[in-house]
């Protein structure tokens, strides 16, 4: 069994009944067997539309991390997600942080997700849940990672 952390994400629509039915769909390929809460940040990178609300997910699958992949994609279609605009708003965007322990580096597939470590959104969700995994990569504990980033985007834990 895979084990597969996401981060799932939107700033469009009713986000948290997008978050909720991402993690629906997602059960069909596997088990969400851990949920972070959800977390509201500014929006990253393209500042000027509504702020984001995200979730780290760890799913126990028996797809492949290229599979795994290709289901994410085709639930974000699923979903309406339209692909127009670098960093601009959306109704979900799901993106696989880290798949077992491995490191993949092929076109279109980058695990561990290389920019883990210089957004607070993804840390602070993810410490949440797994704190003491470390980083295939950089050999860090989460937590570290978290203290350690110099993203200072405000990152607001929100129960339910």
């Amino acid at each position: 069994m895979n084990k597969a952390y996401l981060l799932i994400g939107g700033n469009m629509g009713n986000r948290l009944q997008n978050l909720g039915r991402s993690v629906e769909l997602l059960q069909q390929y596997g088990q969400v067997v851990q949920q972070s809460d959800h977390y509201e940040t500014a929006a990253w990178g393209k500042t000027d539309q509504p702020s984001f609300l995200n979730q780290v997910l760890l799913l126990h699958t028996t797809l492949s991390a290229r599979e795994l992949l290709q289901t994410v994609l085709q639930i974000e279609e699923q979903l309406g997600r339209k692909r127009e605009e670098k960093y601009g708003p959306r109704i979900i965007d799901m993106d696989i942080l880290f798949f077992n322990n491995e490191i993949i580096d092929e076109p279109g597939l980058r695990i561990p997700h290389p920019e883990i470590p210089n957004r607070r959104f993804v840390l602070a969700p993810m410490q949440e849940i797994a704190g003491s995994f470390v980083h295939p990569i950089l050999g860090k504990t989460i937590a570290t990672l978290l203290q350690e980033t110099k993203d200072e985007l405000e990152v607001k834990r929100i129960n339910g």
